[in-house]
């Protein structure tokens, strides 16, 4: 018993540092506590949150997994086991067995309730957003809202997901509800500033692009805008620039210049919105060596999305550059480990 009372004293001070922003001194705190209960899953899962915290992804997934085995039932560390795996390791088939076998709450694992469970929707509709199963993903976070009740942060992301498919219209109430319930979520103002913007309301998706870098400026600058003149003379200088070696097989492939890809090519071509440019057309490497370039093969840039992506005008036209050295890598047939060694991924 007294070491009991040990562990829980502990665990209130590191929450306490925690809160506080001691880090070091809840890390302290915590490890008291486990010298108290070295199996306590509670202590675990708090510095697994604190380390993630910190960017140390590893350690943090490692606690998080103790904390699983040693309490089954503690069903915050298996929610943050799958968070991890989904937001920082790319672990989605992992996480989405995670998920599956948290459902069903079989053998030590718990039942979770109505608001467990929801999350857990929301977890597994993230999985299947990152391995492009749109339709999945909308279904399962409106299977979390209806479980759980209507949420800021499920229906931002059913708004963004209804951005990817394109549905823009359908989008736009849902970011506007979660704007009303948080005010303060960065992400959710700049992904209703693209709805805005695909709807021409140019002047709101500008203040929501605003009031997104007004809360997170690091991640969410203000878009800058470039008159068509100047993008397309950098589209030129950037071609001209190309090795002569590759210039010579790509002189008769255009460089066209678009506000963002229509709704239609990023669906057939499955890819986003946002998308910075894309080559159509045959590689060379799958046409035939005496063929000449088919008049369908082009590059296509899409300036707004270009625009957005970027902080100031030198970062723009290096983006321009990057682009399109990697569209014209697609072009010539390299695949996207070929791009990321050569440097244009």
């Amino acid at each position: 018993m007294k070491d009991k009372d040990r562990y829980w004293d502990c665990l209130d001070q590191a929450m306490e540092a925690s809160h506080g922003g001691r880090t070091d001194e809840a890390l302290a705190w915590l490890d008291e506590a486990l010298k108290a209960a070295p199996d306590g899953a509670e202590a675990h899962n708090g510095r697994g949150e604190i380390l993630w915290d910190d960017g140390r992804i590893d350690e943090a997934l490692h606690e998080f997994e103790l904390a699983s085995r040693s309490d089954p039932k503690f069903i915050t560390a298996h929610l943050n086991r799958a968070e991890i795996l989904i937001d920082e390791l790319g672990e989605y088939e992992q996480a989405l067995v995670l998920c599956d076998q948290l459902l069903a709450g079989k053998g030590d694992l718990p039942r979770p309730d109505k608001g467990m469970e929801a999350e857990i929707y929301y977890l597994k509709s993230k999985a299947l957003f990152y391995t492009d199963d749109l339709e999945g993903a909308l279904f399962l976070v409106r299977r979390a809202l209806k479980t759980g009740g209507d949420q800021g942060i499920y229906r931002a992301f059913e708004g963004q997901i209804l951005f990817e498919l394109g549905r823009f219209r359908e989008a736009r109430p849902s970011l506007e509800t979660a704007v009303a319930m948080e005010p303060d979520a960065a992400q959710t103002h700049y992904h209703l500033g693209l709805v805005l913007e695909r709807l021409g309301e140019t002047e709101e998706a500008a203040r929501r692009f605003e009031k997104a870098s007004e809360i997170e400026p690091e991640q969410f600058p203000v878009p800058l805008r470039m008159n068509d003149e100047d993008f397309e003379r950098a589209a030129a200088e950037a071609m001209a620039e190309l090795p002569r070696s590759i210039r010579e097989y790509v002189e008769n492939v255009p460089v066209l210049v678009e506000e963002w890809p229509s709704v239609d090519l990023a669906l057939a071509e499955n890819v986003s919105p946002t998308i910075l440019g894309i080559f159509i057309g045959v590689p060379r490497t799958h046409a035939g060596v005496a063929d000449q370039p088919r008049d369908m093969d082009r590059v296509i840039l899409f300036k707004r999305n270009l625009e957005t992506h970027c902080r100031d005008r030198e970062e723009l036209v290096q983006e321009i550059q990057t682009t399109l050295r990697h569209e014209i890598g697609h072009y010539l047939g390299l695949d996207e480990d070929d791009l990321e060694r050569l440097g244009l991924a």
